[in-house]
């Protein structure tokens, strides 16, 4: 079955098109990353997934229901918004309670507990979000699109300020994970660490689709996959 089906999909903000006929699966417990320049519609489809936009045309599903008709399937889904910022006047963990809380979970405490070890945030339970530097804001939340343990895991850019040994360790976290991933990135590095096929868009339209391995087949003699990326996305017209 898809986890994540989107179909035919448009998308205008006021006369400007972001998505023009859309359309891609993701097998359940697969990962996969939205690939594409800025502009593509990388982050319009990730907040269509989520139940945040409404399609002006076309079908998106996620576990076979509609993320904005049926709020039952978002208890199933993790979202990491590009630039996310958790409430500013609580602390990491009054925001981590806060999501638990929300999110109805059976076992809170031990939840928040959970996720504040995993991703090293228990030397700032007690630190307002707006004294944590950009890069422990993003780990926190990272912390707060997991903590419910989704089905579906929808990433933007999941590793934007964070140093090194934090990449290491949210990737470790993250491909421990038992769900499906959708990661939205332009940058192929990210892409290759989280995931292990390709949806490939460019001003709103699916350009390619495939495995890491298909896509170095198609690369000259010595030539970076980056390269090979970008001469495909030139391929395409306005």
């Amino acid at each position: 079955m898809a986890a994540i089906l989107v179909k035919d999909v448009v998308k205008f903000y006021g006369s400007t098109p972001a998505l023009r006929g859309l359309s891609f699966e993701v097998p359940e417990g697969e990962r996969y990353a939205l690939l594409g320049p800025n502009g593509a519609g990388k982050t319009t489809t990730l907040r269509l997934l989520a139940g945040l936009l409404k399609p002006d045309a076309g079908v998106v599903r996620v576990l076979g229901k509609d993320p904005v008709e049926d709020y039952e399937v978002k208890r199933y889904i993790g979202y990491l918004p590009e630039d996310a910022t958790p409430y500013l006047a609580l602390t990491v963990r009054e925001n981590l309670e806060y999501i638990a809380a929300l999110r109805g979970l059976d076992d809170p405490r031990d939840r928040v507990e959970k996720v504040m070890d995993l991703l090293g945030l228990r030397k700032y339970e007690r630190y307002r979000v707006s004294a944590l530097s950009r890069g422990n804001v993003q780990r926190l939340a990272i912390a707060l699109a997991i903590i419910h343990e989704p089905k579906v895991l929808l990433l933007d850019e999941p590793l934007n300020y964070l140093d090194i040994p934090t990449q290491e360790e949210v990737v470790s976290v993250l491909s421990k994970m038992n769900a499906t991933f959708l990661v939205s990135t332009h940058i192929m590095s990210v892409a290759g660490r989280l995931t292990d096929n390709i949806v490939m868009i460019s001003n709103g339209r699916l350009i390619w689709q495939g495995t890491f391995e298909d896509l170095r087949k198609m690369a000259h003699e010595e030539e970076p996959i980056e390269s090979v990326v970008a001469r495909m996305m030139r391929s395409v017209g306005p």
